[in-house]
């Protein structure tokens, strides 16, 4: 009989009901006293400060309601780590001899999905960027210290899972979570076990339990579309082989559909003309803001990091207007009107360029926004040269290159030979673009939108560009 004294549900619009351990039954004698449940480490300050953070950076200014969290999406994708054990466990048994105990690794894949973003800072990505990369860090290497050195001693007294629990020898190991929610760099992750290494795809490959979650998510809550691809059957042709993830043939339009909508999002959404428009207002800003928002490394300063979200940001700027020292007083006046979304820069034109495979994308004159905008400004007339402008060019992969770090996580299963072949071995994922970028030129008004339109079709030329303009 199930012990429904030591579970408890929460429900989610994607998801239905999604399980997790409570510590009811394991303080009533059905454990150890010591154990940790899942709901404990939820419930945990780390994890609760990712209900002030929102899962869009920026994008809900624009998308009224998308005001979804990065705590939404982490139940999310720890439900969706047990959908993929469910799918998968067995073939990778089958193919890692060595791997431990399903109980383990449902638990283990669970807490990475919960814990994956723990280490966001305000405005997510935006903060990696503005931010953590001033110290040579990123969320992930903050994210993994705050799993191993903050939360490491809870993850080890895990003993369960709604749909299983580790054997008496197990123990997990908080440092193997932390290798599965960084994305591959090199090839000095060789000495991790295998089985492990093949999870890793899991969370940095095609399509992975973050991903996953967010598309739905995100396409959900910002009006996109409610069933924006196909989870059952995506997970269902899913398994493990000698090479790594592998999806049978059968699944091969899922994961197409996946990728595609996944860019549409990209497009649509993260890379909407306002919000990026937002973000470099917000860019300027916080370059000024930084030295008073926080006092350092947050390797450092974890307990200040801990309190840093969205929520305690705006909060602390909204006050800044009213200060007596001159200097915060003007910063503060700033942050006033972006609050009141007073947005500093209107679009004049955009083209988006898609790079196949094999095309030059580094040597692209979009590939460095300083190149970019001075090309720009050489196609300007004479009397325009020292116009006002920002250029922008975002940047989304549809799949990883071949000699990247995190190509060669996901394989294709061809039934009628038996053989486990690239992924590029088929048409139909071969003509899917290595990445694109939205290249756009931004103005203080539209008065010299011909003139930046012009300036814009003499870089791009007529050939292989998405002829959208502002409209």
């Amino acid at each position: 009989m199930r012990d429904f004294q030591s579970e408890s549900l929460s429900l989610d619009p994607l998801h239905g009901y999604i399980p997790f351990t409570s510590p009811t039954g394991i303080s009533d004698g059905d454990g150890p006293r010591d154990e940790v449940s899942e709901q404990q480490i939820i419930d945990h300050p780390w994890l609760q400060r990712l209900r002030q953070i929102h899962q869009l950076q920026t994008a809900w200014w624009v998308f009224p309601t998308a005001e979804h969290t990065r705590f939404q999406h982490a139940l999310g994708a720890m439900h969706l780590a047990s959908r993929a054990t469910d799918a998968l466990f067995e073939s990778l048994r089958e193919v890692c001899p060595e791997t431990p105990s399903r109980g383990y690794v449902e638990s283990l894949l669970r807490l990475a999905g919960l814990l994956h973003d723990v280490g966001h800072g305000p405005f997510g990505h935006f903060f990696d960027a503005h931010f953590l990369a001033d110290y040579g860090l990123n969320h992930e290497i903050v994210g993994s210290h705050i799993i191993c050195r903050e939360l490491g001693e809870m993850i080890r007294r895990v003993r369960r899972n709604p749909n299983g629990r580790l054997e008496d020898n197990e123990t997990l190991d908080p440092a193997q979570i932390a290798f599965l929610i960084t994305r591959p760099k090199d090839d000095a992750d060789d000495d991790h076990p295998r089985w492990l290494r093949f999870l890793r795809s899991l969370f940095s490959g095609l399509y992975t339990v973050d991903n996953m979650d967010f598309v739905l998510r995100d396409a959900y809550m910002s009006g996109y579309g409610t069933k924006a691809f196909d989870l059952q059957r995506l997970l269902h042709y899913s398994m493990f082989t000698t090479k790594g993830l592998t999806i049978h043939e059968r699944g091969l339009s899922a994961l197409v559909r996946f990728i595609s909508v996944r860019a549409d999002l990209f497009r649509a959404i993260y890379f909407h003309r306002t919000v990026r428009a937002i973000d470099l207002t917000l860019q300027e800003l916080f370059a000024a803001s930084k030295p008073h928002l926080f006092p350092g490394n947050p390797l450092e300063h974890l307990e200040q990091y801990r309190q840093l979200t969205e929520w305690s940001l705006l909060a602390d700027v909204g006050r800044w207007h009213k200060s007596d020292d001159d200097a915060l007083r003007a910063l503060g006046e700033r942050w006033q009107r972006f609050l009141a979304r007073e947005v500093a820069w209107k679009m004049a034109c955009e083209r988006t360029i898609f790079f196949a495979p094999g095309e030059p994308e580094r040597s692209s004159v979009f590939s460095n926004e300083k190149v970019f905008e001075q090309a720009v400004r050489d196609h300007l007339p004479p009397a325009l040269k020292d116009l006002p402008l920002r250029v922008d060019t975002a940047r989304h992969v549809h799949r990883p290159g071949a000699h990247t770090p995190a190509a060669g996580q996901n394989f294709l299963y061809e039934p009628t030979t038996g053989r486990i072949r690239s992924l590029d071995d088929r048409e139909l994922f071969r003509r899917i673009a290595i990445s694109f970028r939205t290249c756009r030129v931004y103005a203080r008004d539209n008065r010299h939108g011909k003139e930046l339109t012009a300036a814009m079709d003499q870089l791009t030329g007529a050939g292989g560009v998405d002829d959208t303009t502002n409209m």
